[in-house]
């Protein structure tokens, strides 16, 4: 116990126990806050290289999974190119990563379809491409906003996702 102040009171001692465990939980709080915004910038940005590393296998493997889809209707896939970089974003519910890339598609239209003899089939189809970063790998569900930019898409999709600036 502390010694009486002038007067009669007692003199407040920052060491006193009931005073630490406070102080203690503040700081082990701001701690734990600090290190779980770097953990996410550390998962984002490994996001970002295993990206960059895989960009020829990951166009594949959303040719393969779009052509799967059999969507748009009376067309086949035939090629799909990346044409710039990702933007990421995060899914406001789940609050997993995505990633929209600007793509370049082309078509043909299905045999007996309606879409046959059409002159616009032939020209490529600007869209963006969506990929899902799942337990540390990006995977594709074959997934096209088409004739909108990747920021556009998360402007448009704003509510499910919230885009996360470069270098984030």
């Amino acid at each position: 116990m502390n010694p009486p102040a002038p007067g009669g009171q007692q003199r407040m001692n920052w060491l006193d126990p009931w005073l630490l465990i406070p102080v203690g939980g503040l700081v082990l709080l701001l701690v734990a806050w600090w290190a779980s915004g770097f953990g996410r910038q550390v998962h984002v940005e490994r996001a970002r290289e295993l990206f960059r590393l895989q960009r020829k296998r990951l166009q594949e493997l959303f040719l393969q999974s779009a052509r799967k889809s059999e969507k748009p209707r009376g067309l086949r896939w035939i090629g799909c190119e990346f044409t710039g970089e990702p933007e990421l974003a995060r899914d406001r519910s789940s609050r997993g990563l995505v990633a929209f890339v600007p793509v370049a598609i082309e078509f043909a239209a299905v045999e007996g379809s309606d879409m046959e003899g059409l002159p616009a089939v032939a020209q490529p189809k600007h869209a963006s491409a969506l990929f899902s970063f799942v337990r540390g790998e990006w995977i594709s569900t074959g997934k096209a906003v088409f004739n909108l930019a990747p920021q556009q898409a998360i402007r448009q999709f704003g509510k499910q996702y919230e885009a996360i600036p470069a270098g984030h």
